[in-house]
C-alpha cells in the first residue's frame, strides 16, 4: 500500500525532501530485494523509464524552496519529484495563520485537490496521508490546515497522519502562538494523529549527540527525516504474518491512536551519532532498551542527559501533571519499533511494565512491538520509540499560555481578523486546546 506525502511551506518542503532522501538511500544500500521492493512502492512509483518518482504534493505559495527541493532530488541521481507533482505561487501568507486557511487555500482548493487526485490515482492500494507542515508560520500551519481538511473532505475513510515541526521556544515569528494555537485545535478535528517533531530538542541533538557547530536547517531537517524514516520504514508486525507490513499508517493509527481525545505523538531514536563515530562503536540491545526506557519515563527526548531519578511511582500514589522538569512521564500507548541485527533477541519486558501506562489500558494492548533485521540508515542496531503519552504537555501548555497572554492585551488580533478569523474562533481554540491539556494531565 502507498503512502501519499503532502509537503507544505518551507519546513514542509525541506522535511520531506530529507525523508525521501533517506528513505531511498535505506532502500538501495541493503541488500534484501523485498524489504527494498517495499520500502520503494510504499513511497515511490517508477516511472516508464525506471525513475523512481515520489509519492508527494509539493506546495508553496513561493516558488523558491519548491524548486530548491525538486532540484536537489533530481541532482540525487536516485530518485525525483514529478515534473507536475507542485503547486506555488508568487505571493506568501505573511506568517498569518488566516491569511493561509481562509484566501490562499479556498482561493487555489480547486487546482491543488486536482493534484492530489492525480496522485492518488498512480497507487494501487492507499494506505493513507501524511501532511509535513510547520505550525509557526502561514503557509505551513494555514494552507495545511486547510489542505488537511479537504483530504478529509474527499477522502473521508482514509488515514491522515500530520507530521508537525514545532518551532523554537524563544520565538521565530512574533505570532507564532496565534500560529500554533489555530492549527492545532484545528487539526485536532480532523487527523488521526498528529506526530511531533520540536525544534529545541532537534537541534540539542544537532549539537550535543552529532557534534555538529554551525548548525543549519539543514542539520535539522536530517534530524527530522532519520527519525520519521525510522518510524515509516518497512517492519515485521504481529499482524503481517511474518512478511513486511503493508498498511503503516493505519498499523501506526491502530498501535496508537485508541482515543479521539489523545492525539498527540512524539518520537525519539538511539543511537544518534556522528556518521563518522558510527563505524566505532558497538551498540548492545539491553543498553539501547535501558536507555530508551528511561528517555520514555522521564520524557528525555534525547540520550543526552537522561534523568535517571525518575522512576515509576508506586501503585498507591498519584501520578504528577507532568508539567514540571523531573516528573514521571505517563503514557497511553507506545510503539516500540527494532531495526538490525540479533533484532529478535532483544528482550523488550521493561517496555510492557504496566506501570508505565495509564491504569484503564492494559499493557498488553497498550505496548505495540515491530521488527526489522535489516539495519536502518548505517546504524547496526538502532530503536525508535513512537509515544502517546503526556511528552508533549509542557511544550503545549506554555504556547498555549503565551498566545492568551498576548490574545488578553489583543496584540495582533485585528492582523487575524482583516482575513476572517474572529476573536470568537480564537476563544474556541482556546477552549479546544485547554480540554486536550486537561485529559492528557489526568493521566493516570
Amino acid at each position: 500500500m502507498s503512502v501519499v506525502t503532502v509537503q507544505l511551506g518551507q519546513c514542509g518542503n525541506q522535511v520531506g525532501q530529507e525523508l525521501f532522501d533517506v528513505i531511498c538511500s535505506d532502500a538501495r544500500d541493503v541488500h534484501r530485494k523485498t524489504y527494498s521492493t517495499v520500502s520503494c512502492e510504499r513511497f515511490f512509483r517508477e516511472t516508464t523509464q525506471g525513475d523512481l518518482e515520489a509519492r508527494a504534493v509539493l506546495i508553496d505559495m513561493e516558488p523558491k524552496v519548491i524548486n530548491h527541493s525538486m532540484s536537489k532530488a533530481a541532482k540525487s541521481g536516485r530518485w525525483r519529484y514529478g515534473e507536475t507533482s507542485h503547486f506555488s505561487q508568487k505571493q506568501g501568507s505573511g506568517n498569518n495563520w488566516a491569511n493561509g486557511y481562509c484566501v490562499h487555500g479556498p482561493r487555489h482548493r480547486d487546482a491543488v485537490e486536482e493534484l492530489m487526485r492525480r496522485e492518488v490515482e498512480h497507487c494501487d492500494m492507499l494506505a493513507g496521508f501524511i501532511p509535513i507542515m510547520s505550525v509557526a508560520g502561514g503557509t505551513g500551519s494555514g494552507v495545511g490546515t486547510f489542505v488537511t481538511q479537504c483530504l478529509r473532505d474527499i477522502y473521508p475513510s482514509s488515514f491522515v497522519l500530520n507530521h508537525l515541526t514545532w518551532p523554537y521556544g524563544t520565538g521565530e515569528v512574533i505570532v507564532q502562538n496565534y500560529n500554533s494555537v489555530l492549527t492545532l485545535a484545528h487539526l485536532y478535528q480532523l487527523s488521526d494523529a498528529i506526530l511531533v517533531h520540536e525544534n529545541d530538542i532537534v537541534h540539542k541533538i544537532c549539537s550535543q549527540l552529532l557534534k555538529i557547530k554551525q548548525i543549519s536547517f539543514s542539520d535539522i531537517n536530517r534530524v527530522i527525516a532519520h527519525q520519521l524514516g525510522g518510524v515509516l520504514q518497512p517492519t515485521l508486525t504481529p499482524a503481517s504474518c511474518g512478511a513486511y507490513s503493508r498498511h503503516p499508517v493505519g498499523e501506526l493509527m491502530s498501535a496508537l491512536a485508541c482515543h479521539p481525545e489523545y492525539k498527540l505523538l512524539s518520537v525519539c531514536t538511539i543511537p544518534q551519532m556522528a556518521s563518522s563515530s558510527i563505524p566505532f562503536s558497538t551498540f548492545s540491545w539491553p543498553a539501547l532498551l535501558k536507555h530508551l526506557r528511561q528517555m520514555l519515563i522521564s520524557n528525555s527526548k534525547m540520550e543526552g542527559g537522561i534523568d535517571w531519578q525518575v522512576c515509576p511511582p508506586p501503585a498507591s500514589a498519584g501520578r504528577s501533571r507532568s508539567l514540571s522538569a523531573g516528573s514521571f512521564n505517563t503514557s497511553l500507548a507506545n510503539l516500540l519499533i527494532l531495526r538490525g541485527k540479533d533484532v529478535y533477541s532483544a528482550e523488550t519486558g521493561g517496555f510492557e511494565d504496566s506501570a508505565i501506562y495509564t491504569s484503564w489500558l492494559p499493557p498488553d494492548e497498550a505496548l505495540s512491538l515491530w521488527k526489522s533485521p535489516v539495519p536502518f540508515n548505517k546504524y547496526e542496531k538502532s530503536a525508535t520509540l513512537v509515544s502517546n503519552s503526556q511528552a508533549l504537555l509542557r511544550p503545549l501548555d506554555d504556547m498555549v499560555r503565551k498566545a492568551w497572554n498576548m490574545f488578553a492585551s489583543r496584540a495582533y488580533i485585528h492582523q487575524y481578523v482583516k482575513f476572517g478569523i474572529s476573536e470568537e474562533d480564537f476563544l474556541d481554540s482556546f477552549t479546544s486546546l485547554e480540554q486536550v491539556i486537561s485529559s492528557y494531565s489526568e493521566l493516570q
